[in-house]
């Protein structure tokens, strides 16, 4: 016997958001299926409402700050106005100072030369050897003179039987027995004989191979019994009494030099002498641009050698600067060397400066008024028409 379901009473009833499921009967014919059901959450609502009441609360007050203006005082807070920037200043004054040109030179001979050979046979004598002192004319070596002396006898019996025939007929022609034209020609044929003559003498006179000029014998390549042939170089003799300097001078620099000035020569080996200009180009060199000038420099004793370096101090003129230390020298934004000075309103002014003179301990520059106070120290903070705050070497 089949029983039949109970009923569902109050205290079964399911909590609220929770899924509930229908009751069905064994007898049921077909299946049915089953459905969930979803109930809300208040407090996830609560949860919502109350997010976005604290966004609007902070927007607001964000945004109050441009809706209510800010409690402040009208008048605008008084800043304390800044106070000029101190710099050290020195006092200049311009001095006259002698200006220069410097530059660097070689030694060279006064003259240079090599001898020659003006003959062509085999030398007989060699009367010098290598490194000695010689004066103009003396003899270096000689040739063996003997062909030349059998030309000179064959010439001289030209010579005596030329001269002979033409006296001869000049005789005749004298007498009506020969003609003009015998005459003419016993003439031509010793005035050749006469040629012959001269040029044997000139032979014998390259025989000897002598010195054109006081110096040294640089070099010497001669050995007795040695063939040489005309034109072959068998000496040097070089002349170093005086020295010529021989420097480059730029394009710029040329017009500060002159024929005649005076000038101060330190060699490398420590030697200094007085010189003088001698000679300044008028063509410049078409590689370097440059112009060539030579300084004469006595040296009688032979002390200072050729070849060797030189410095060369040339005064070229005074000029009215100032003595400035490289250190306050600075560039303007336009690139113009120069330095900061402090006029009588305590106002910076720059000047541009030009370099005249250099040395070891400082510069001397011109482009500066004839007075003026010189920024030393703090230069590198102040720009020009800046009010500064001087003070002088002793007080900062």
């Amino acid at each position: 016997m089949t029983s039949k379901p109970k009923k569902a009473t109050k205290d079964d009833t399911t909590p609220k958001g929770h899924a509930t499921e229908k009751a069905h009967t064994p007898d049921a014919q077909s299946t049915e299926s089953k459905q969930l059901m979803f109930s809300s959450d208040k407090g996830a609502s609560r949860a919502t409402w109350f997010a976005g009441v604290l966004v609007l609360v902070l927007v607001g007050w964000m945004g109050s700050g441009f809706i209510i203006p800010s409690e402040s005082d009208d008048a605008p807070v008084a800043r304390e106005a800044l106070k000029p920037i101190t710099v050290a200043i020195q006092t200049s004054t311009a001095e006259v100072v002698t200006q220069f040109y410097q530059a660097e030179g070689q030694a060279l001979p006064d003259r240079d030369t090599m001898m020659r050979a003006e003959t062509s046979g085999d030398i007989a004598q060699v009367f010098v050897r290598k490194g000695q002192d010689v004066s103009a004319g003396d003899v270096i070596a000689r040739f063996d003179p003997t062909r030349n002396e059998a030309d000179a006898n064959r010439a001289a019996e030209d010579l005596a039987s030329a001269e002979r025939e033409l006296q001869n007929a000049q005789q005749l022609l004298e007498r009506g027995v020969a003609t003009t034209d015998r005459v003419v020609e016993a003439r031509a044929s010793l005035a050749e004989v006469r040629a012959q003559v001269t040029a044997v003498q000139q032979a014998a006179d390259a025989l000897t191979i002598t010195a054109p000029f006081d110096g040294r014998i640089e070099t010497l390549d001669l050995d007795e019994g040695e063939f040489v042939s005309t034109g072959t170089d068998v000496g040097r003799l070089v002349d170093i009494t005086p020295l010529t300097v021989a420097i480059q001078v730029p394009q710029q620099s040329l017009t500060r030099l002159s024929v005649g000035q005076p000038a101060t020569v330190r060699f490398i080996t420590g030697e200094e002498r007085t010189g003088i200009v001698t000679f300044v180009g008028t063509s410049a060199a078409a590689e370097t641009r440059t112009f060539l000038a030579e300084i004469e420099v006595e040296n009688e004793d032979g002390a200072i050698p050729a070849g060797i370096s030189a410095e060369v101090i040339i005064p070229t003129g005074e000029v009215t600067a100032h003595f400035l230390s490289p250190s306050i020298v600075s560039l303007n934004t336009e690139g113009d060397l120069g330095v900061k000075i402090v006029n009588n309103d305590d106002i910076v002014e720059f000047y541009a400066i030009q370099i005249v003179k250099a040395q070891i301990d400082g510069i001397w520059v011109i482009g500066l008024p004839e007075s003026v106070d010189i920024i030393t120290v703090g230069q590198g903070f102040v720009n020009a028409t800046e009010t500064v705050a001087p003070r002088t070497g002793e007080d900062s």
